[in-house]
């Protein structure tokens, strides 16, 4: 059987942390940001973890990350 491709999108957007889980930037945080405020604009910068319904979709554009 041949190997599966990974989509290099998810490739560019998602990692594993080290006990397997999903890591993710946030979104709505390239354009637009005057009308955000201080506290919003800083939390958009941290990462967070995939949440559990989406990690099944994720994982299988990432079979081998």
């Amino acid at each position: 059987m041949p190997k599966i491709k990974t989509k290099k999108g998810a490739l560019k957007r998602f990692k594993r942390t080290g006990s397997g889980k999903l890591v993710r930037n946030r979104a709505f945080a390239s354009h637009i940001m005057t009308k955000k405020s201080r506290k919003r604009k800083r939390n958009l910068r941290k990462s967070t973890i995939v949440d559990k319904v989406e990690v099944k979709k994720v994982a299988r554009l990432l079979p081998y990350g």
